[in-house]
């Protein structure tokens, strides 16, 4: 039928406002450091915005919830805190075994946990991150409770000095983008289609001739292994691997960011991270308070805004849209 356009065509086209987005962003964080946002706010911010990211590529579009995901983050802070002070590795070469070592746990993780679903999912991934989390208590090179310390950033490629705060920014800033476009592409691809038919009725897409679990295994890899460079990054930019990365605690926290800022959307895990990091870090005077004072603004922000804070103010936009074509 003459001007009508198809859905290969129709993809793109809604994607453009994100990209547009995605370029508003990267320009707002180019420029942050040179308006008086101290830069290791901002690092801090991104590593956990990309674990975020990682963590919702799981959840709002695959469906599956982990209680674990911390065991990805702390195992690749570890590799990558070694393989820079110990073995000596540049940092490009750190992060990368820091995240292999987390895409390798994802590969045997995933194969346990996918066998089940829901709550039995859940409880898998958090009992193998209990298991992660005493390994890396017991185990000799992470050195306990005092961790890995005062790890050595080096020069990236021989060249870009990390010791300089602002151009180790603009490295976890790159690193940031790539991997946001990477999950970008992933959600608007036939396999992020696929994926987010499983979610929605997997009877109906093993059905139509889907493997599931050969897709959701898939997910569960892509998504520990971005959550690997999130931690193996947060090593190298704060020169140190502790328990605290791999501990339960950082599995909940990820969660509240991703339910935060708007679970199943591509920009609510940014903001949830952003906003979280944020309320920590000016919060800080009130000590332990912190905890507690984050719930308490976590409870209304659910209430308020159960889709949350992107998710809530998309479906604004499009309510407002309509009103406007009408």
């Amino acid at each position: 039928m003459a001007g009508a356009e198809s859905p290969a065509m129709a993809a793109p086209a809604a994607a453009r406002p994100m990209l547009v987005a995605t370029a508003v962003m990267a320009a707002a964080l180019v420029v942050a450091p040179h308006v008086g946002i101290y830069p290791v706010f901002l690092m801090k911010a991104l590593c956990f915005a990309l674990f975020a990211c990682a963590f919702n590529l799981l959840i709002g579009y695959g469906g599956l919830l982990s209680f674990g995901h911390a065991m990805f983050l702390g195992t690749a802070g570890y590799v990558s805190a070694h393989a820079a002070k110990v073995w000596g590795a540049p940092p490009e070469l750190a992060i990368l075994a820091g995240t292999a070592a987390s895409a390798l746990l994802g590969v045997v993780s995933g194969a346990l946990a996918i066998r089940r679903q829901g709550i039995y999912f859940a409880m898998i991934t958090l009992a193998l991150a209990q298991m992660i989390y005493f390994f890396c208590l017991q185990v000799p090179f992470t050195h306990g409770e005092d961790g890995i310390q005062s790890v050595p950033r080096g020069k990236m490629f021989g060249f870009l000095d990390l010791s300089n705060t602002l151009v180790m920014y603009y490295v976890v800033l790159a690193i940031f983008l790539c991997a946001f476009l990477l999950i970008f592409r992933v959600i608007h691809s036939p396999f992020g289609n696929v994926l987010k038919a499983i979610r929605e009725n997997e009877p109906r897409a093993i059905s139509l001739g889907y493997d599931a679990d050969r897709y959701k295994l898939l997910a569960f890899v892509l998504s520990a292994t971005l959550s690997g460079l999130a931690g193996a990054t947060k090593a190298i930019v704060f020169q140190l691997a502790s328990l605290t990365d791999v501990y339960w605690t950082m599995s909940g926290e990820v969660v509240l960011m991703t339910l935060l800022g708007g679970m199943g959307t591509i920009f609510g895990p940014v903001v949830g991270a952003f906003t979280i990091i944020s309320l920590e870090n000016y919060l800080a005077g009130f000590g332990q308070w912190v905890t507690v004072i984050t719930g308490a603004i976590f409870v209304v922000c659910v209430l308020a805004f159960r889709r949350g804070i992107v998710g809530e103010l998309g479906a604004w936009w499009a309510k407002r849209s309509r009103r406007q074509a009408g």
